[in-house]
């Protein structure tokens, strides 16, 4: 699919800052003051990943004691997981906290689920993962009806991706991590499609990417300008914990990737 560059949509795509509670600079209260840096500089989002334990050892804190500050700490900011990992947790505990952040936040909360890695996080266990994610993802909605939920998950795997559609957004990957490949504009194009079929109302949110930036700026900005022009919502920029919280600062500072 051949497209041209849509100004209009370019203007429209948010752009999210993926961070991490864990490492030397991510304690909630840090995490915190690092998301009013993303907000003077021009990120629409702070989303912070939902781990028990941070593979490798890494110190770890709770996503939402993190998220509740960060609510607090801003005020226009989207904020979210990104992603839970629900198989892992208990439905009714979730629920509970995500209607706290939901309320803190003054509405800004997104929920990011996904079916989760029993090698990463044990406490998933064994059994059906998908089941237990559409069966706890019940739960979460009659308790919180109006935090936006997210579906995250390997796109070229029928199961998330239609999972996704069926729920309020997409932030899905290529292929299952610790390979990366990113979404084509393709890709975009053709979940954007599929959710124009879906029964409801509520505008459908396509948010793309979780990876570092790379390293070819120009390379970047027009891979960001084709999904912008292929209709996704948002693109998010990982700065991954194994930095030093000098260069952490710098990335944020320096504001996200802008077509």
């Amino acid at each position: 699919m051949s497209m041209s560059v849509d100004p209009g949509n370019i203007t429209a795509m948010k752009h999210g800052l993926d961070i991490s509670p864990a490492g030397e600079w991510g304690r909630p209260d840090e995490i915190a003051e690092l998301s009013t840096l993303a907000e003077d500089h021009g990120w629409d989002g702070v989303f912070c990943e939902d781990y028990l334990a941070f593979p490798g050892g890494l110190p770890t804190y709770d996503v939402w004691v993190t998220l509740g500050l960060v609510a607090q700490a801003t005020t226009r900011l989207t904020i979210g997981t990104m992603v839970t990992p629900l198989p892992a947790r208990h439905p009714a505990t979730l629920a509970v906290q995500v209607a706290s952040v939901a309320a803190v936040s003054g509405g800004r909360l997104v929920l990011g689920v996904g079916s989760g890695d029993p090698e990463g996080d044990p406490a998933i266990g064994a059994g059906s993962r998908g089941e237990r994610l559409d069966a706890g993802l019940e739960v979460v909605r009659k308790a919180c009806p109006d935090v936006p939920v997210w579906v995250g998950g390997a796109l070229t795997r029928p199961a998330p991706r239609a999972r996704a559609l069926r729920w309020d957004g997409a932030c899905l990957y290529r292929v299952p991590p610790p390979a990366w490949e990113d979404l084509t504009p393709d890709d975009v194009a053709d979940l954007r499609a599929d959710a124009g079929r879906r029964p409801g109302e509520a505008p459908y949110v396509v948010a793309v990417g979780g990876r570092e930036r790379r390293g070819d700026l120009a390379a970047e900005r027009r891979y960001v300008a084709s999904l912008a022009d292929a209709g996704a919502d948002w693109w998010h920029e990982y700065v991954p914990p194994r930095l030093d919280r000098a260069e952490a600062r710098r990335r944020i500072v320096a504001g996200p990737v802008r077509a």
